[in-house]
């Protein structure tokens, strides 16, 4: 009998972790299950659609108030903030590789203002309007630039019209750009790139190396 007795205790010594561990699992989920903060918060959720209801209904000058002010702040963010895009090819060679590549531009920018040449801009793609480019802006509207690449043995000028800028790649011999389609209306520009964030060891904010230094 005190054999049986022993092994009795040996047995419970050897699974009390065990049965206290279970013991709190128990617990804890009785916890959740039963915490009546969990039930308020769940309550005031559901009661959100109702306020918003009882907030707007019957006022119709408050819902035209919050209608506005939603589409002003959607058309700050819209022209005034930043969208990152990944870069694709080799036309932006070396400045950014063919492909891992990831950047923020300014939409500040937007539209050209601010543009001046040597910086770098993402647009609508001029043969595929649904595809964004990245390139860099060659020339202003009223600046002279060649029509094709240099030493290709053409040293033809064009003049760049009102409204329009001469983008290239830095990688001329694999880029599509205006020596292919022409000027660039300013309108497609969506934002003026500013930072190169990935890969992390390779982020670096991006500087206009065609604009003059100051001595």
């Amino acid at each position: 009998m005190s054999r049986l007795n022993n092994c009795f205790s040996q047995l419970l010594i050897t699974q009390r972790p065990a049965l206290q561990e279970s013991a709190c699992k128990v617990k804890f989920a009785l916890r959740l299950n039963y915490d009546p903060n969990f039930y308020v918060m769940s309550f005031r959720f559901a009661r959100l659609p109702g306020r918003f209801f009882n907030r707007y209904y019957g006022h119709p000058a408050r819902l035209l108030t919050t209608t506005i002010k939603t589409f002003f702040l959607a058309h700050v963010i819209w022209d005034y903030g930043y969208e990152t895009a990944a870069t694709a090819g080799a036309s932006m060679l070396p400045t950014f590789e063919m492909i891992g590549d990831w950047v923020i531009s300014s939409k500040s920018y937007r539209r050209g203002r601010g543009i001046v040449v040597g910086d770098l801009v993402t647009f609508r793609s001029v043969r595929e309007p649904g595809e964004k480019v990245i390139k860099r802006v060659i020339g202003l509207e009223g600046d002279y630039v060649l029509m094709h690449t240099p030493g290709s043995g053409s040293d033809t000028m064009t003049q760049v019209p009102k409204g329009h800028c001469w983008v290239t790649g830095d990688n001329l011999d694999a880029s599509l750009d205006s020596r292919s389609w022409g000027p660039m209306p300013m309108g497609l520009i969506r934002g003026k790139v500013i930072a190169k964030i990935l890969p992390l060891s390779e982020r670096k904010w991006i500087e206009n190396e065609l604009r003059p230094r100051p001595v």
